[in-house]
């Protein structure tokens, strides 16, 4: 008997992370992809379909389900899934709430469009439709106020609570979403789940406002107490070591990791350079193709700035741009570009 195994590509909002804190509720096999509009989502689709080859080959049971939530898709990208879909024997399923979709949805009969509930609403009436799912009623509380917010019922009961939650997700930066998506969406969906457990007590939305420093310091806190901000470093370095066979990238016969908008290079460089002796610079670039270098008196990273970025600094912290970088979605990308680059500019005169 083939079982269900879930692909859900979701928005990057509130709404959009409250769809898949649904189906990971409900869901025991699931990969989770996020995107914002544009480009990011045609990447985002790609990828699901590569899993799916990559799972179908090892396991011939597999009975795929793809699942897009609080996005709309153009008819070009309607057309594609669909065509993959049916070429790996995929179900697919649309849940979305923004009128732009209208031209895509009368399209498609896997699209389904309401204008009247958010998509985290849609998902949980989907949900229960299909999967006799949240029998007991827990999540209806949750998925009220991400409705409320999310539609703006400004009168709802639940309203001030959603507003809360709003800027909690929005706000939840901690971790980047490119380089760590998994990590990322953990720590999103604990502050749901957090969420849910304060919106029945009084004054819940004052409560959650006050207590969500300490939600997620909790996150972060392993053993002993910190500001959030070093727990937050110490959280991404130990991703970073865990991780450095897939970031690492060499220059000049020096081996290193590559961050892709992490900040924080000082403590989170670092710290990471002194647990992992056997790597020699660390390097973080953000969107734009800035850059900042860390060594720990390995390699003089201000001649490496200057040879890769036209910048300098210090010995062991520097920085620059490049700015021919191009940027992707895929921290692969990313990474396949930096690593070309410099040893490009390396070979330079």
């Amino acid at each position: 008997m083939k079982r269900q195994h879930l692909y859900h590509l979701s928005h990057i909002d509130l709404d959009g992370y409250g769809c898949q804190y649904l189906t990971a509720k409900q869901f025991s096999r699931a990969h989770f992809y996020n995107a914002n509009y544009g480009p990011e989502v045609r990447a985002r689709l790609e990828e699901i379909i590569a899993q799916i080859e990559r799972d179908q080959y090892l396991d011939k049971t597999l009975n795929p389900l793809v699942l897009i939530t609080d996005l709309n898709l153009t008819t070009k990208e309607g057309h594609y899934i669909q065509r993959e879909a049916e070429r790996m024997g995929a179900s697919l399923q649309l849940l979305d709430h923004h009128a732009t979709g209208a031209s895509a949805a009368e399209k498609f009969d896997w699209y389904l469009l309401d204008t009247s509930r958010s998509a985290t609403q849609i998902t949980y009436d989907w949900l229960q439709t299909h999967y006799a799912f949240d029998a007991g009623r827990q999540y209806q509380q949750i998925v009220g106020g991400i409705n409320a917010v999310d539609i703006w019922l400004d009168k709802a009961p639940l309203f001030d609570y959603g507003k809360v939650m709003l800027g909690m997700i929005s706000g939840a930066r901690e971790i980047n979403r490119v380089m760590f998506p998994a990590q990322d969406r953990a720590f999103k969906f604990s502050l749901i789940e957090a969420a849910r457990g304060r919106i029945d007590a009084e004054d819940a939305p004052i409560l959650l406002d006050d207590e969500l420093h300490q939600i997620k310091k909790s996150f972060f806190r392993e053993a002993a107490n910190n500001t959030k901000d070093n727990l937050v470093a110490f959280y991404v370095t130990r991703l970073l070591t865990q991780q450095k066979q897939r970031l690492e990238i060499s220059y000049m016969g020096y081996r290193g990791v590559l961050g892709y908008n992490v900040g924080n290079a000082s403590i989170i460089g670092n710290t990471f350079l002194l647990e992992n002796p056997d790597m020699d610079f660390y390097m973080d670039i953000n969107y734009r193709g800035n850059f900042s270098l860390r060594s720990n008196n390995k390699l003089d990273v201000s001649l490496m700035a200057a040879k890769v970025g036209n910048g300098g600094g210090h010995p062991n912290a520097s920085g620059g741009k490049i700015k021919e970088y191009k940027d992707s979605f895929v921290y692969a990308e990313v990474r396949k570009f930096v690593q070309n680059y410099i040893h490009q500019m390396s070979m330079e005169d």
